[in-house]
């Protein structure tokens, strides 16, 4: 029985599933989205993740599964559920010559209770380009316009698909800037992305998606936390360390001393501290000290056996 979502769950999807002939798009997906969260859907390019938020967004009708937003099933809400959800996808196309005020005002003339479109102008840094026509505008630019027609119709909801692919660095920080003041809008966020600096910085929660299939989903540091073999430290004593000493404070984790005394130990917390205790009782002073944690990109490469792109 599919459970219903709760009062404050705005997506709920369950076992979805797609296909396109004989290709397999989305074999299973499952996720939740509560209000006011931002839920990163990460995976490498070809995993199901467009095809799954067109699903969500009511553009594509499942094979399979059941989708709600809002309580509505998309297949069929219609108007309904369009005045309060917002979807950008990857790429979106204007004419030329129109400009960035007349785009939003065209689009805010299909809403009922539309957005104040000089508030969006200055909250998304467009002000000083209402009048540029959109073929003046930069990569960075035309994804912020794109940000703002979504979210001019005033939706509870966001979907935003892959919207800094293709853009420098400076405009990517510059668009995750932009999602940080949409989330502080008020608006739910479900985020496609395959950047892992991208979703470790904007994403309350994750859902990694691999082949159609969701594979681990949680925080980002509960994900890299589950995929890091514990923690490596790193260090070097100077003189050298006695025999022994640092393997039998690492007990079961692993501890390599080179003849030089740089030492490595990969583990726990608890024998990392242990170890550096034992150093300390022995009057020793570790130099050069690193400490390092899994990351999102390792809990990626471990769980689904490859690299992620960049």
């Amino acid at each position: 029985m599919t459970q219903l979502p709760s009062d404050d769950t705005v997506i709920t999807v369950s076992h979805l599933r797609k296909a396109y002939r004989d290709k397999v798009a989305v074999a299973d997906v499952s996720l939740s989205v509560r209000r006011g969260e931002v839920v990163g859907l990460l995976g490498r390019n070809g995993a199901g993740k467009t095809t799954t938020v067109e699903c969500i967004a009511g553009l594509r009708a499942p094979d399979d599964g059941v989708i709600r937003v809002l309580g509505l099933d998309p297949a069929a809400a219609g108007l309904a559920l369009r005045e309060r959800l917002a979807l950008q996808l990857q790429e979106s196309e204007l004419p030329a010559r129109i400009t960035v005020r007349e785009a939003l005002d065209l689009y805010a003339s299909f809403y009922a209770d539309p957005a104040d479109v000089d508030g969006l102008l200055r909250d998304l840094g467009l002000a000083d380009k209402a009048d540029a026509q959109f073929a003046k505008l930069s990569g960075g630019q035309r994804q912020r316009l794109s940000i703002a027609l979504a979210l001019v119709g005033n939706p509870e909801v966001a979907i935003l698909d892959e919207l800094t692919t293709g853009l420098d660095p400076q405009a990517r920080r510059d668009t995750w800037a932009v999602i940080e003041r949409v989330r502080d809008r008020g608006v739910t966020i479900l985020l496609v992305t395959h950047f892992m600096e991208e979703a470790e910085r904007l994403c309350d929660r994750i859902v990694l998606v691999d082949d159609g299939r969701v594979v681990a989903s949680g925080t980002p540091t509960e994900l890299a936390a589950a995929a890091a073999e514990g923690v490596v430290l790193r260090f070097r004593v100077e003189g050298g360390v006695p025999a022994g000493l640092v393997e039998a404070a690492a007990g079961a984790a692993t501890a390599s001393v080179s003849p030089d005394g740089r030492v490595e130990v990969r583990g726990g917390e608890a024998a990392v501290q242990d170890v550096l205790t034992a150093l300390s009782a022995a009057g020793l002073r570790a130099a050069d000290l690193q400490l390092e944690r899994g990351s999102l990109e390792d809990a990626f490469v471990a769980l689904t056996a490859h690299p992620l792109e960049v």
